[in-house]
């Protein structure tokens, strides 16, 4: 699949693709902004595009999603763009196609690491500049006209809601980790007037909000009884593991929940829910990815294998 047939599978799904977004999609690679596997945005899939070794991870959003958000973002020739939160560089790519070389795109994020990964894949995008939010009282911003935020966020923040100019407005997922609705949030005199564009889940803004922790014992049980349930309501587990499990989930309500992370211990195997853990020995080990399949969220698009009628409209809008 190419990027024609992709832009083609999200019109025939109902996403609206302006001519310009499509012509600037058209221009820009996925794959010169990520060098993890990207495959599946071709299917409507986000793609990660870094990992830090403490276990951050920021993707680049789903197609249906850009597309989505540049759509009501209002793009023309000659504009000044913010986007807060980078995105691997490929979003800021598409407005700089779409804003010409009259217009310019500033990315802000709050993370160094970030700001290095897509400063190097932007390099031949001489209308964008990146820096990260420490360097604000530095980066000579325009009055807002334009503003993208491109992760979950719980408010604007103070720099950016005085920020916009009147009439100007704001494009962001507002909400908690699990929940957002996507909204267009327009300056009018001194107030900001909210028009709610749809629900979102998406990641937040930060890639250090992406780490995982491990779950204290309390959490570890009400997972696994979570996924317990799950696994027999569809019926892909024996009863004596199921019993196994609920025994487990027992035996881990015993354990005090203020425990440590096992990643505090100098060897976390000694930790005591990992002992516990480990104690199950192989019935568990056999379980497990199961169990981890069963806890990682499913995105389902028109080319997944949980939805495969490329006619459906999508009727939530999922990064």
């Amino acid at each position: 699949m190419d990027t024609s047939e992709l832009i083609r599978n999200l019109k025939n799904s109902g996403v609206i693709i302006p001519k310009t977004i499509e012509n600037a999609m058209l221009k820009v690679s996925i794959e010169d902004f990520t060098e993890h596997d990207y495959m599946g945005f071709y299917h409507d899939r986000p793609v990660v595009f870094l990992e830090t070794p403490s276990g951050g991870v920021k993707t680049i959003s789903a197609p249906h999603m850009i597309a989505t958000l540049l759509h009501n973002l209002e793009l023309d020739s000659g504009q000044h763009i913010v986007i807060y939160g980078a995105k691997g560089g490929y979003i800021s790519a598409l407005v700089a196609h779409i804003v010409g070389e009259s217009g310019h795109v500033t990315v802000l994020d709050p993370s160094i690491e970030v700001i290095n990964y897509i400063s190097n894949n932007l390099r031949g995008y001489p209308t964008v500049d990146c820096h990260t939010i420490s360097e604000l009282s530095e980066v000579k911003l325009p009055k807002l006209n334009r503003v993208l935020v491109t992760g979950q966020i719980h408010g604007l923040p103070e720099w950016l809601s005085d920020g916009i100019e009147d009439g100007g407005f704001a494009i962001a997922p507002i909400g908690n980790m699990d929940s957002q609705r996507l909204l267009k949030l327009e300056k009018q005199g001194d107030s900001l007037f909210e028009t709610d564009l749809g629900s979102v889940i998406f990641g937040p803004v930060d890639i250090d909000d992406t780490i995982v922790g491990t779950p204290s014992p309390e959490e570890m049980a009400e997972l696994v009884e979570q996924v317990v349930e799950l696994m027999s309501d569809i019926g892909i587990i024996e009863q004596d593991d199921r019993s196994k499990l609920y025994d487990l989930v027992a035996e881990l309500r015993l354990l005090p929940d203020d425990l440590p992370p096992p990643e505090e211990l100098d060897d976390p195997s000694q930790h005591p829910m990992m002992q516990l853990i480990l104690q199950k020995g192989e019935w568990f080990v056999k379980l497990w990815p199961m169990i981890q399949s069963m806890i990682q969220p499913r995105i389902a698009s028109y080319a997944s294998p949980e939805n495969t009628d490329q006619r459906d409209n999508h009727s939530d809008f999922i990064p």
